[in-house]
């Protein structure tokens, strides 16, 4: 494996960031991965910047700090996502796009 991506979704949780910490760290210390955080659930796959690298530096000093630093959604369905077209709110299908940006 070189590279894995970090969700946290379904809503805040005591600990998360303290997992999102210990993944980070076993992952480029011990596997030498890319760490990739994904931002707001799985919104963080379709909205611009939702994914990006996360190191080392970005997890130093998290643990006292409540929630997620990435962010949840507990809305966040790819297959029905509200979205807003010209003041109307639709749904959409953007379980293909999550796919694209996934790889």
């Amino acid at each position: 494996m070189k590279r894995i991506a970090i969700l946290t979704g379904g809503g805040d949780a005591p600990g998360l960031n303290a997992v999102i910490r210990a993944v980070v760290k076993t992952a480029c210390q011990e596997f030498t991965c890319e760490v990739l955080g994904v931002r707001d659930g799985f919104d963080g796959f379709v909205d611009p910047g939702g994914v990006f690298p996360l190191g080392m530096q970005d997890v130093r000093g998290i643990l006292p700090r409540g929630g997620t630093i990435l962010g949840t959604a507990n809305r966040g369905n790819p297959f029905a996502r509200k979205v807003k077209r010209n003041g109307v709110e639709t749904i959409e299908d953007t379980s293909q796009q999550v796919i694209e940006n996934i790889q």
